[in-house]
């Protein structure tokens, strides 16, 4: 079962997710998502576990779990795909305004104004 964890402190390696996770049962495997630019995890990551009943306690068990200040946020990991439409389209849809649109060419000089 593949478990998100999130709220986890910006310190943390795979390394500490693992042992956090490892007396709940066999751990296949731990990723923490790393930020491309600063090289700095993001505060969340994700954990794969083979057997679903350990996985389920461990969600259980360390759900809002305080650690060095921050309580985790650990339940089961859903795939993209069983995601809304609209929650699907919105971490895909590009955040940068549409310069072209009416709203804003109204704002602009009438010389700028002009397509090419």
């Amino acid at each position: 079962m593949d478990i998100y964890v999130g709220s986890i402190p910006f310190k943390w390696k795979d390394k500490n997710l693992l042992e956090l996770f490892s007396p709940y049962g066999e751990v296949n495997e731990v990723k923490i998502v790393i930020d491309k630019i600063t090289r700095q995890n993001k505060g969340f990551g994700f954990v794969t576990m083979e057997d679903d009943a350990q996985a389920k306690a461990a969600i259980f068990g360390l759900n809002n779990s305080e650690h060095e200040g921050r309580n985790i946020v650990v339940n089961q990991s859903l795939p993209k795909s069983s995601l809304p439409s609209k929650q699907r389209q919105s971490t895909t849809k590009s955040k940068a305004p549409d310069f072209k649109s009416a709203k804003h060419k109204k704002a602009l000089p009438p010389w700028l104004r002009k397509e090419y």
